[in-house]
């Protein structure tokens, strides 16, 4: 044994071949902490030493090669001054440099995800095999900074410009093939084959066959490109770049300025170039805010992993309702394996259903992720039924009737009836109390909320909502057939519109108050959409339905009448009346006409001022400040609210329903991060100056308490 550690280990082979294989002890996956870096430094010195090493090959003993680096221990050095930082991040890049150089040839086996800086790993060696089966990739900018371990350095020297630019400013995983396909990867082959592989590549390069150091140079040296060619290469990409990643996400333009920059020097002057603009990005509010809900989803992966551990089963599922959204959840469980039975009273209803299912299918066929034949072997595990009688051997049924209490009351307790008595029973209500809906239950105790957004294949979240009466084993396996879907449930306690429909009617709210004190609808959309929201609050009122929304709106009135009760007839209650429902007629606050593709475009329609003259005071101008501080304020402070009822648990799973929910910008963190960036007590002085619009503008007592005792939502 050459070296052994706690993250590496370094043994001699054959032929004077060394392996050196990552292997974190107590954890699951590899990932850069400083134990590993130690660890990659001391073993880098002992290889050097060794003159029996004549070549190394570089493995993994766990399923992932290296998912990247330790996000957590990142977040902490952020919080370091400038040139802390820069040092540490120069020191790392040192030791990576160090196993660039050393005087024999390297080659990385690569057996999984090798993702962050588990590749810039495999780019400092000099060949690479992948494992046909594993990903690569560099997803830095996702969580708002790029790859600081000399990941812009060495690709466009490995792979060219162009290809690095995508590859960085993307973010996404590759397979094996694509790598392969830019240079990435050298040699790919079935994973039963790596090792051999590897070590055979390493044997041909010591014997002369293959020159390592001439396949190591590039890497050196500058980027071979003329001014014309660099010019091309970055400045067009940037106007691109910044087109798709917008104002709000600044990283993916810095990774190509930082490219640019380095491109003329050679290694060691361009990772400086690097290191610079790497901590630049490091210390800006997206990166921290991106990285708090990076870590916040991986909070919310082990919740749901802790509840799956005592969850029944869930082989066959059922919906009760077909049309778009039962259609949509059918879809869904059939297209992740677990069969599903569709019921509605009429075929009618069912055809739409499947139809629904049939469309998102069809797009993936067209989009060539799907063959024709595993579209049939999704539709067959759907089975459309007139009758209960094909529920009763199903181990949960999801309701997605109308919403409406009393024919909820009237459908629950008829599919109950047909259930076995250990079968779980949940309602995809977008706002009705799940206490309420379980009185004519007879195992309330097996019943609770399971609320989908639309449209489901979409939408991340699912909202696990527990009523007074509803038992923790039924709390786990809705949790773990919402996680074999695919998506992220969080459980919530029960209120009317639960967690995020809670928070959201406050936002409209205040749009409805901007509207009556004479605001522009267009004006407020454009406003904030700049601030990060994927479509504004006209907009997304329109794609909701001003129907479906009415309707909500009343629920929540009846459920919080101090503040969401309103005494005057608002723009939404006009279009209404005018059954100006939104997309689905193609009126609403806008108007909207089929494009190229059959999708419905908005366009402002002049005649919803003239209808809302009676209900708005006349038309003035709102500054952007004004609109986003009426707009944020409500939603806001309905969020505290709901962590102060325990409605829910953390105010990290508060800001996750947003952001997974409703689309809350996530460079912003959250409505709790948001508050608590812009100071607790600063937000409360903010709100103070809206007071007089009512109890939506009014903080808590309990807010204004953390903010005369410098509390805070996150320690970080």
């Amino acid at each position: 044994m050459i070296y052994e550690g706690q993250a590496i280990t370094v043994k001699l082979l054959e032929e004077g071949i060394a392996e050196l294989q990552f292997n974190l002890q107590g954890e699951s996956v590899n990932k850069f902490n400083k134990q590993t870096l130690l660890e990659l430094q001391e073993s880098v010195t002992e290889l050097k030493a060794n003159s029996a090493v004549k070549g190394l090959v570089v493995t993994s003993s766990k399923d992932v090669f290296i998912v990247g680096a330790d996000i957590g221990e990142f977040l902490d050095n952020f919080s370091l001054p400038e040139d802390e930082l820069m040092a540490l991040n120069l020191e790392a890049n040192a030791i990576f440099n160090a196993f660039e150089d050393l005087p024999f040839p390297t080659v990385i086996a690569i057996n999984g995800i090798a993702l962050g800086g588990g590749m810039e790993m495999c780019l400092a060696g000099d060949y690479r095999v992948m494992a046909s089966s594993a990903r690569i990739g560099l997803p830095e900018v996702k969580l708002g900074i790029y790859p600081g371990f000399g990941g812009t350095v060495r690709l466009p020297r490995l792979v060219g410009a162009d290809n690095a630019i995508e590859w960085i400013c993307a973010g996404k995983e590759h397979d094996a093939e694509s790598a392969r396909k830019i240079g990435v990867a050298d040699v790919v082959v079935p994973l039963d084959k790596l090792h051999d592989t590897a070590i055979n590549l390493a044997k041909r390069c010591v014997s002369g066959e293959l020159d390592y150091k001439a396949k190591r140079q590039p890497k050196y040296e500058k980027l071979k490109l003329n001014n014309i060619e660099s010019m091309m290469a970055f400045e067009t990409s940037k106007a691109y770049v910044a087109s798709q990643a917008g104002p709000n996400y600044p990283a993916p333009v810095e990774a190509i300025k930082t490219m640019q920059k380095a491109s003329t020097k050679g290694r060691d002057d361009a990772l400086k170039i690097e290191a610079k603009g790497f901590v630049k990005m490091a210390k800006t509010n997206v990166a921290k805010n991106l990285i708090n809900l990076f870590l916040h989803d991986q909070a919310l992966k082990k919740q749901a992993k802790d509840y799956q551990e005592k969850a029944a089963k869930v082989s066959k599922a059922g919906v009760l309702g077909a049309g778009i959204m039962g259609g949509g959840i059918a879809y869904q469980s059939a297209y992740k394996g677990t069969p599903i039975v569709m019921k509605d009273i009429n075929q009618q209803g069912l055809d739409l259903g499947l139809q629904e299912a049939a469309k998102l299918l069809v797009k993936r066929v067209d989009k060539g992720r799907m063959s024709a034949a595993g579209m049939a072997e999704v539709l067959n595990r759907i089975v459309p039924v007139l009758s209960y009688g094909e529920l009763n051997n199903v181990d949960l049924v999801v309701e997605a009737v109308v919403e409406n209490l009393q024919i909820k009351h009237k459908a629950l307790p008829e599919v109950e009836a047909q259930l076995a008595e250990e079968a779980v029973l949940t309602s995809n209500t977008s706002t009705i109390s799940i206490t309420e809906l379980a009185k004519p239950l007879k195992r309330p105790e097996r019943f609770c909320g399971m609320h989908f957004f639309n449209p489901v294949h979409m939408m991340p979240l699912v909202e696990v909502i527990r009523g007074e009466k509803t038992s923790e084993d039924t709390v786990a396996t809705v949790v773990a057939y919402a996680k074999s879907l695919g998506k992220t449930p969080i459980v919530v306690n029960d209120c009317p519109g639960f967690l995020v429909n809670r928070i959201l009617f406050p936002y409209f709210g205040g749009f409805a108050l901007l509207l009556r004190d004479g605001a522009d609808i267009v004006h407020i959309d454009k406003v904030m959409e700049r601030f990060g929201w994927p479509m504004g609050p006209a907009y997304l009122l329109d794609v909701v339905g001003i129907d479906t929304a009415a309707h909500a709106e009343k629920v929540m009135a009846d459920g919080f009448p101090d503040r969401m009760k309103r005494d005057y007839k608002s723009a939404l209650d006009v279009l209404f009346a005018e059954k100006r429902y939104g997309q689905k007629n193609g009126l609403g606050f806008y108007r909207y006409e089929p494009d190229k593709k059959g999708k419905p475009k908005k366009k402002a329609d002049a005649g919803v001022s003239a209808l809302l003259k009676a209900v708005t005071q006349p038309s003035r101008e709102f500054t952007e400040e004004e609109i986003i501080a009426r707009m944020m304020i409500p939603l806001c402070l309905e969020t505290v609210r709901c962590l102060e009822d325990n409605i829910v648990a953390s105010a990290h799973e508060a800001d996750m329903g947003l952001i997974y929910g409703i689309g809350f910008p996530p460079f912003r963190g959250g409505a709790l991060r948001y508050i608590q960036d812009m100071g607790i007590a600063e937000f409360c002085a903010l709100a103070d100056q809206y007071a007089e619009l009512g109890p939506l503008y009014q903080p808590t007592a309990k807010l204004r308490e953390m903010a005369k005792n410098g509390q805070v939502f996150f320690d970080n």
